[in-house]
């Protein structure tokens, strides 16, 4: 859709064209830079551009004459109201009201499909999030991740991308062959052995129905059997059983992905020799010796030969290991190759959502994406801190390896699944989030789940409060509401801006920021009516004004249930 952002960025454009024309600017500037924007303080216009601040050096002219120019320019449309010249340069845009009577409608004809852009002109985009080893089941460590990286292919698929959602299988390395062994022990228990799990394997009970089914389907037959008939079989149905799971608990969130990538197939057909064949025909593995890590006691390192790829050409800190001592893949060559696949299958840009401990891998990553796509496809990581979960003030404790962590479904179950969600996305993803039970669904100003939720519930009660009223309403006569009211409209009308910039700067949790001040200005004119009845949104004796405000709060629960879909919440209706 085009925006008024869209219709006044090609007005100003135009108008730098008429001085270019004219000869007051010179031919062939650069105006990728120039942008138009809501001004911070809305006591200073509808509209801003910086495009004299951005013009004023490679023209060689004052700010402030290029933008008087403009803004000379922009005076002459039918729907500006004035176009003045700020401090050194920036350029003001205030709108006749019309023009946001015009927008309201056009929110409330478009509906649903207000604020989809087409900005990412189907661009093929790869997200990848969650990934957990399928040793267990989801817990709060994989939560935010999952939420945010779930938000943000919902949100760049409605800014115009083609999004794949997509889940890294890690059902390859030692991990998975202690999740196997440790199968096999609750396989041996559910078959009437007492045993003990040892220091190292997965003691939680939620592998003891794993056990159970592999007993059920194969009796006693791997009892007191060595472990090379039995391992690589119990491999595979424990990650399928755990997958199984882990699907069952990411739909509680509303998560389903489109892919289920296995990184045991990577190497099965041999895509890991392939993806380095490609580096070494590109001239970026050597046999080598790298320095010893950063702090690391010379006691404890060994220099060695290694196949080394050339990282540190492409942005990384030093060249990386593609082998282990014994010959195998390091992990990093794993990964190499299933982003050399995901290149394979035509994406134009990859996005990965990494657990913050995982910061330094994130220059080698991006290294051998350059390095694979002769730098055309970029690879943007995200991180995710972990979420600190709190009951009334006091930490929750988990931890995996012991079995006695908070899962998923537990919250979900407690607080539920829209909660959840919106929580996770309440902050940016690489900060510190806490988790408090009682806070979540507390009923209060400073919880923003409610804040916005209650903003919808009031706006769904204003029709049924006006057929309660008898109020039978005209057709809205938009040019009745004040000044107060349009400023609403005003905030509203971001909407689409937001959705892009949000999109393009890859941070799903601007939109709930985004509603949370929407909320917040609805809620303030809702707030008028508590000292002048003639200020409510229902007023039995005017029907033609009722009309006109319940057609604006139409238009804002219509862009809070758009803005909840891209979150992948719900909106309520009404409070309990």
């Amino acid at each position: 859709m085009t925006t008024l952002y869209h219709a006044y960025a090609a007005h100003v454009a135009d108008a730098i064209a008429g001085l270019v024309a004219s000869g007051e600017l010179p031919a062939g500037l650069d105006t990728r830079g120039v942008t138009v924007e809501a001004p911070r303080d809305p006591t200073h216009g509808d509209l801003a551009t910086n495009a004299a601040m951005v013009l004023a050096k490679p023209a060689g002219k004052k700010p402030r004459d290029i933008a008087t120019g403009i803004a000379w320019a922009l005076a002459q449309l039918p729907d500006v109201e004035t176009a003045e010249v700020a401090g050194p340069g920036f350029l003001n845009i205030r709108l006749k009201p019309g023009v946001w009577q015009a927008e309201l409608a056009t929110m409330l004809r478009d509906g649903a499909a207000y604020g989809r852009s087409t900005m990412g002109a189907g661009a093929p985009v790869n997200v990848e999030y969650v990934s957990a080893n399928p040793t267990g089941p989801m817990h709060m460590g994989h939560c935010r991740g999952a939420v945010v990286g779930d938000a943000l292919a919902s949100l760049m698929d409605y800014a115009g991308f083609k999004v794949t959602r997509e889940y890294y299988i890690n059902d390859a390395g030692g991990q998975v062959d202690t999740l196997a062994r440790s199968v096999h022990l609750r396989y041996r228990e559910a078959l009437g052995e007492t045993v003990e799990i040892p220091e190292g394997f997965y003691p939680g009970d939620y592998l003891v129905p794993v056990g159970e089914a592999l007993a059920k389907e194969f009796g006693d037959r791997f009892v007191g059997k060595p472990e090379s008939q039995w391992l690589s079989l119990f491999k595979e149905r424990a990650v399928a059983l755990m997958m199984e799971r882990i699907r069952e608990d990411l739909a509680l969130l509303g998560i389903r992905q489109d892919v289920y990538f296995s990184e045991a197939s990577l190497d099965a057909r041999g895509a890991v020799q392939g993806a380095l064949d490609t580096l070494a025909a590109k001239g970026l593995i050597y046999e080598g010796v790298l320095e010893a890590p950063k702090g690391e006691a010379a006691d404890d390192w060994e220099p060695r030969p290694q196949t080394l790829f050339k990282a540190s050409q492409f942005g990384d800190d030093s060249d990386r290991a593609l082998k282990k001592s014994d010959g195998s893949w390091t992990y990093f060559a794993g990964d190499v190759a299933y982003h050399y696949d995901k290149l394979t299958r035509g994406f134009t840009q990859l996005v990965d959502m990494f657990g913050a401990d995982h910061g330094g891998y994130v220059k080698r990553m991006q290294a051998a994406v350059r390095a694979l796509s002769d730098n055309k496809v970029p690879l943007d990581i995200k991180l995710v801190q972990m979420v600190k979960l709190l009951r009334a003030g006091e930490p929750v404790k988990m931890s995996k390896r012991s079995g006695s962590f908070v899962t998923l479904a537990d919250v979900v179950n407690e607080v539920g699944k829209d909660v959840v969600r919106f929580i996770m996305l309440t902050k940016r993803s690489d900060s510190q989030l806490d988790f408090d039970f009682a806070k979540v669904v507390e009923q209060s100003r400073d919880n923003p789940v409610f804040y916005v939720q209650y903003a919808h519930a009031r706006i769904h009660s204003l029709q049924r409060r006006a057929a309660e009223a008898g109020i039978v309403l005209p057709e809205a006569d938009l040019s009745l509401l004040d000044d107060e009211e349009l400023a609403l409209v005003k905030f509203a009308a971001t909407w689409p801006r937001t959705v892009e910039a949000a999109a393009e700067a890859r941070e799903p949790h601007r939109i709930a920021f985004y509603l949370g001040d929407l909320a917040a200005n609805f809620h303030a004119l809702w707030n008028r009516g508590n000292d002048d009845a003639s200020r409510r949104f229902v007023l039995a004796d005017n029907p033609a004004l009722t009309s006109a405000r319940l057609a604006l709060a139409r238009g804002i629960g219509q862009i809070i249930r758009n803005g909840l879909g891209v979150m992948g919440v719900e909106p309520v209706e009404e409070m309990h």
